[in-house]
């Protein structure tokens, strides 16, 4: 087996450039930061770009603003990294315990955790410039993001529902999409903030199934095997609330046709991957939980060209 082969994380795109372009020095802390797994920028800036979207609507405005949604997503980077870093200080011993984690920087020795955490600290600072950037309200908003984030590595070792807090870390944008455009928050905001921790509790259950055999063995505590065999009706439930909750939020902002038909085909989406799930199957699993990138974006394209609609219609008939 070849140093790269060695060194890369299974669930890793494909092909990715971390594994095959960057420079050798770099691809620790690239891995570090999941650079090699976009897929966590997608869940974490996704509920941001919801919120922004909705309130967009609720504003008549024609669109979010751009700004706004290129801020989200560099902070979404910055701040996923910076998380995945503390998140692999924090849980080194047991990440050697699992066929999946072992190979990660920290846990197999090559990053020291001083240069992980001074590492931790320069991620950090990336995302504090974009909130800085913000109104005050949504400034102290996103402080307050921070103890879920702190509290999330240590869950898996003291309660079978780490998704939760996972759930109310990841989906925080939901709320700061909304306090970044009207400096305050409002039901649909908080409506949004339950239907991301309810999809965010769903997909993360899908993503443990990788990982029930060794978990059980090394300890580690998740709703994968808290559910065992029920599992898939676990997903489902908390798909359902996620659906519900959407439309809860839509229904409060007084959103217009095209952010329901947006909605519908999100839900659609999810139910599709709970209907997929098979426990013995750890690279459906994986697909499924990358599939979510999609779901999300079915939502936001919804919200966003219902925002454009309702603009055009408003100026029509004035």
């Amino acid at each position: 087996m070849n140093e790269l082969s060695d060194r890369a994380v299974p669930d890793a795109m494909r092909g990715n450039w971390v594994d095959h372009s960057a420079p050798s020095w770099a691809r620790p802390y690239l891995r570090l930061a999941r650079i090699d797994r976009p897929i966590g920028w997608w869940l974490l800036v996704l509920p941001c770009w919801w919120s922004a979207a909705l309130v967009a609507s609720y504003q008549s405005r024609a669109f979010p603003s751009v700004m706004d949604l290129i801020l989200f997503f560099i902070g979404a980077v910055a701040m996923r990294g910076a998380g995945s870093t503390y998140n692999d200080i924090v849980d080194r011993d047991l990440d050697r315990r699992v066929a999946r984690t072992k190979s990660r920087p920290v846990a197999s020795g090559q990053v020291s955790v001083k240069a992980a955490s001074l590492f931790c600290v320069l991620q950090c600072v990336v995302g504090l410039l974009v909130l800085l950037s913000f109104n005050g309200f949504a400034i102290g908003l996103g402080f307050l993001s921070l103890l879920p984030v702190l509290l999330y590595p240590f869950m898996k070792r003291i309660t079978s529902w780490p998704q939760a807090v996972l759930g109310l870390a990841f989906s925080w944008g939901a709320l700061m999409g909304w306090a970044t455009a009207e400096g305050a928050l409002a039901a649909p905001a908080l409506w949004l903030y339950g239907a991301a921790i309810a999809w965010t509790m769903g997909y993360d259950t899908i993503y443990a199934i990788q990982d029930i055999e060794d978990d059980a063995l090394a300890g580690i505590r998740s709703t994968a095997l808290l559910f065992g065999v029920r599992t898939p009706e676990a997903v489902g439930l908390f798909y359902g609330l996620a659906s519900l909750m959407t439309f809860a939020a839509l229904i409060s902002a007084g959103a217009g046709w095209v952010a329901y038909a947006g909605a519908a085909a999100f839900s659609a989406h999810l139910f599709h991957q709970t209907y997929r799930i098979r426990l013995d199957n750890a690279p459906l699993a994986l697909r499924l939980f990358q599939s979510n990138r999609d779901a999300g974006l079915l939502l936001f394209v919804g919200l966003a060209l219902d925002a454009a609609v309702r603009h055009v219609l408003q100026g029509t008939m004035g």
